[in-house]
């Protein structure tokens, strides 16, 4: 008998062909806010952080600890980064990637990091505020509002992706 028992002649079977993959909706809205959040994150930490020296993380302490500060807030938004384009290329690489989808998602995480930070990190836990030394209220809409459009760009996105599943003949999960 040769090499393959099924093939007397010892050829290699032909691997099954693939079946179309469904869109992985919800794992690519989940992935892309994860990259949406760490992007807007080194924005804050870049621009508000190192070149207008606005702020740092945690400005409740002495200068090293806010240097410090900084540098974690880097540290996380780098594996935020990087965990979320492996998630993206793992979707892509086995064709459940939902492009709409994760569009939507990435601008959920924009918004949502910064609405976070404007409500949570600066109202509610004052770690820091957008700047020192002005009135913060013009500051605290614009960046406010700044998150919310973001959010609602995502939302909207979102609805519009809904159904990028189902129209492949899935459910979309």
């Amino acid at each position: 008998m040769g090499p393959n028992a099924a093939d007397p002649g010892g050829a290699v079977p032909a691997a099954p062909a693939r079946s179309a993959r469904t869109p992985a909706r919800r794992p690519s809205l989940a992935a892309a806010a994860l990259v949406g959040a760490a992007l807007m994150a080194a924005v804050d930490e870049i621009v508000f952080h190192q070149l207008l020296a606005w702020h740092h993380f945690y400005d409740r302490s002495t200068p090293q600890v806010a240097l410090l500060s900084d540098g974690l807030l880097h540290a996380a938004e780098l594996v935020g980064l990087v965990a979320g384009a492996f998630l993206l290329a793992d979707l892509r690489l086995r064709g459940a990637l939902a492009p709409a989808s994760a569009r939507a998602g990435l601008f959920l995480g924009l918004g949502g990091f910064q609405l976070f930070d404007g409500i949570v990190d600066h109202k509610l836990l004052r770690v820091h505020q957008i700047r020192y030394g002005v009135d913060l209220l013009p500051y605290d809409v614009a960046w406010n509002l700044a998150g919310a459009v973001l959010l609602l760009i995502g939302a909207v996105l979102a609805l519009r992706s809904r159904h990028e599943g189902a129209r492949a003949g899935g459910d979309g999960r």
